[in-house]
């Protein structure tokens, strides 16, 4: 996959773990400064300048001295997020008459805290309504290469590609209505096989910004084959049980996404209306 814009609605948290901590602008730990200067005897405005004002510049040029922070995998995430980005801008208010709402992806590894709770690496990629944003550890990315057998730039953007679609059912309210719904196994595979061909459709406009080359498509048809629930679940128990999934099968992942590429229109995703 070619490069293209890189998007700056990245939101960098590796080597973090998930922890953040704040001592200025009040609250909480603001108390616990004054606790600790009087008990040190030391004048508490001295610790309320450093908590506010050098916190803030030691934390700035961590992050500048991150060497993670331009790495290849950060930029090539960035590029695809820039090329959802230029196409659902356009897309969705032609399609749905609904302006689209820039996403943050948020990169971790280990842990991460978000506005759904606290997830590990073992969850995988995911999307959190609560607060409109992505959630991405690389090692994800690994296992989809080595355990599921789906490598290539392109499957990795199918991966991001479908995380925004979710994005895109948010802000239509479709995830809404799934949850008053009550959230079941059907539905749920419905909300994912829709998010497949929402990535899909933007794979047919990235097509047309120039960002696909030979052999990208079958990448992401690869992945999404991979990580059906059959595949799944006969990779990790040995057996099959359709009553029980949740994201869809091998087929049906592949077969909606393909509808997305070829047709390029959101009014053929109506997973619902099957």
């Amino acid at each position: 996959m070619l490069r293209g814009r890189e998007s700056t609605n990245i939101e960098d948290q590796r080597g973090m773990g998930g922890k953040t901590i704040a001592l200025g602008g009040g609250g909480l730990g603001m108390i616990v400064v004054l606790i600790l200067a009087v008990i040190c005897g030391l004048d508490p405005r001295q610790l309320l300048d450093s908590s506010q004002i050098q916190m803030p510049q030691q934390q700035q040029q961590q992050q500048q001295r991150n060497p993670q922070s331009n790495d290849d995998q950060r930029k090539f995430v960035a590029s695809v997020l820039g090329s959802t980005e230029d196409v659902w801008n356009q897309v969705l208010p032609q399609q749905a008459r609904t302006r689209y709402r820039e996403p943050k992806l948020v990169l971790f590894d280990g842990q991460v805290n978000s506005a759904c709770g606290v997830a590990g690496s073992s969850t995988g990629p995911f999307y959190c309504p609560g607060d409109e944003k992505l959630y991405l550890d690389f090692s994800f990315f690994r296992e989809l290469r080595t355990q599921f057998q789906a490598p290539g730039d392109f499957a990795q953007a199918y991966v991001i590609a479908h995380e925004v679609g979710h994005h895109i059912q948010n802000i239509l309210g479709t995830m809404d209505q799934v949850q008053r719904a009550g959230n079941s196994n059907q539905l749920s595979v419905k909300l994912e096989l829709q998010a497949d061909c929402y990535a899909g459709v933007w794979a047919y406009y990235a097509n047309k910004q120039g960002l696909i080359e030979t052999g990208d498509y079958e990448e992401a048809i690869r992945a999404a084959g991979a990580v059906g629930d059959d595949n799944i679940q006969r990779k990790s128990q040995g057996y099959i049980v359709p009553d029980s999934f949740t994201h869809g099968s091998s087929r049906e992942r592949m077969t909606w996404f393909s509808k997305g590429v070829q047709t390029g229109d959101m009014r053929q995703c109506n997973t619902f209306g099957r």
